[in-house]
C-alpha cells in the first residue's frame, strides 16, 4: 500500500521502477540528446547514460529528479491526452469516481497498466488537482501497486590502513632528507638580487591610453531546469521571462464553498513562454510546503508579503498583459 505522506518524487522513482523496462528504454531511445543546446546537463547526461548502459533501476533510483520527470512526462503524454478526452468537461478537477472511470476507459481502449501508472504518477508529480485521487487509486487497486524503492545502505566499516614495507619507508625518508639538503641555501653563495620590474610612465601624448578601462561583464540570468517537453513547447529566452504578471491561475483543488469558481487572478512569475502559452510560477499570500518567500514582493509593487510556488502552471498567452513588475538578474538568480 502506498503511504499518502510519500513525497511526489518517490512516486516518480517508484513508477519508473514499476513500468516495464523495455517501454522505458524505448522512450529514452526516442530522444535525440546529441549535444542538444536546449537540454541541460542535469537532464541530458543521465538520459544518455540510460541509453548507453540500459540500467533502468540505477536510473530510477539515482538520477536527478529533472531527468526522471522528463522521461515520465514522455511516457505519460499520449495516455494522459486520452484520459483528458474521457473526462471531457471534468478534466480540470475531476472527482475520484470520474477519474477512476476515465482510467478504466483508458485500459478498455487498449492502453496498458504501464500507461495508467505513468499517467497517475505524472499527475501526482505535477500536483494536478486530481493528485489525491491518483494516490487513492494507487492505494486501493492492487493492479497499480508500485515497486518499493531499494534501500541504499552506506558502508559503516572504514577500510583498514595499507601496510607499508619498512624498507620502502626508509627509502622515502632518505629521499626527503636529500631534497631538504639540496634546497638549503649555501652560506658561501651570495643570493641573486631580486629584479624590479620596469615601470613605464604613461605617455603625455593625448592619444596615448594611461590605463586600460576594464568594465566587468553584467551578470547573466541563471538558467532553470526544464523537462524535454517544456523545452520543446516553450521559449526559455522569451521577452516575457522574468516578468511578474496578473493572470488567471487555476485552483489546485476545488473549493467546496465556491464550486463554480475554478481560477483566481493572482500575480505569477513567467519562467518560459510561447506565442500561445505562458509557463508560470504562481505567487500566493500564504505559505505552504511547496512555496518559499518571494523576496522582491515589495519592490515589484505587491502590497503584502508573498510566496512563490515551486509548482509550474500553464496558462494562455493572451494580450494585453497586466505587468506588475520585472525581476532583476540578481533577484532571478536568488530564487529557490
Amino acid at each position: 500500500m502506498v503511504n499518502a505522506s510519500s513525497s511526489n518524487n518517490a512516486f516518480v522513482r517508484r513508477a519508473l521502477l514499476t513500468i516495464n523496462p523495455a517501454i522505458t528504454l524505448r522512450a529514452a531511445d526516442s530522444l535525440d540528446l546529441r549535444a542538444h543546446a536546449k537540454v541541460s546537463a542535469v537532464v541530458g547526461v543521465p538520459l544518455r547514460q540510460l541509453q548507453q548502459r540500459r540500467d533502468v533501476v540505477a536510473f530510477a533510483t539515482s538520477a536527478p529528479m529533472a531527468a526522471l520527470k522528463g522521461l515520465l512526462e514522455l511516457l505519460a503524454l499520449a495516455p494522459l491526452d486520452e484520459v483528458i478526452e474521457h473526462l471531457g468537461d471534468h478534466a480540470e478537477s475531476p472527482t475520484y469516481e470520474q477519474l477512476a472511470k476515465a482510467i478504466d476507459e483508458l485500459l478498455t481502449s487498449g492502453s496498458s497498466i504501464d500507461d495508467a501508472v505513468a499517467v497517475l504518477a505524472y499527475a501526482i508529480s505535477e500536483s494536478f488537482p486530481a493528485a489525491p485521487h491518483c494516490r487513492r487509486l494507487f492505494e486501493e487497486r492492487e493492479v497499480f501497486a508500485l515497486a518499493e524503492l531499494p534501500e541504499i545502505v552506506a558502508p559503516t566499516v572504514l577500510a583498514s590502513p595499507r601496510e607499508v614495507n619498512p624498507a620502502i619507508r626508509e627509502q622515502r625518508r632518505a629521499r626527503r632528507e636529500e631534497e631538504k639538503r639540496r634546497k638549503k641555501p649555501n652560506s658561501l653563495t651570495r643570493p641573486s638580487r631580486p629584479t624590479r620590474s620596469k615601470i613605464v610612465p604613461p605617455s603625455s601624448h593625448p592619444s596615448a591610453k594611461s590605463h586600460v578601462d576594464v568594465t566587468p561583464a553584467p551578470p547573466s540570468r541563471r538558467r532553470l531546469l526544464f523537462t524535454p517537453l517544456e523545452l520543446s513547447r516553450f521559449d526559455v529566452a522569451h521577452p516575457l521571462v522574468g516578468a511578474v504578471l496578473l493572470v488567471e491561475v487555476p485552483f489546485d483543488a476545488l473549493d467546496p464553498d465556491l464550486p463554480d469558481v475554478s481560477s483566481k487572478e493572482r500575480p505569477a512569475l513567467v519562467v518560459a513562454a510561447s506565442g500561445d502559452e505562458l509557463l508560470l510560477r504562481p505567487i500566493y499570500s500564504n505559505p505552504s510546503t511547496t512555496r518559499s518567500i518571494f523576496q522582491p514582493w515589495r519592490r515589484v509593487g505587491l502590497d503584502h508579503v508573498s510566496y512563490i510556488d515551486d509548482v509550474r502552471v500553464v496558462v494562455a498567452n493572451v494580450d494585453p498583459h497586466v505587468q506588475v513588475g520585472q525581476l532583476t538578474v540578481s533577484e532571478w538568480n536568488a530564487l529557490s
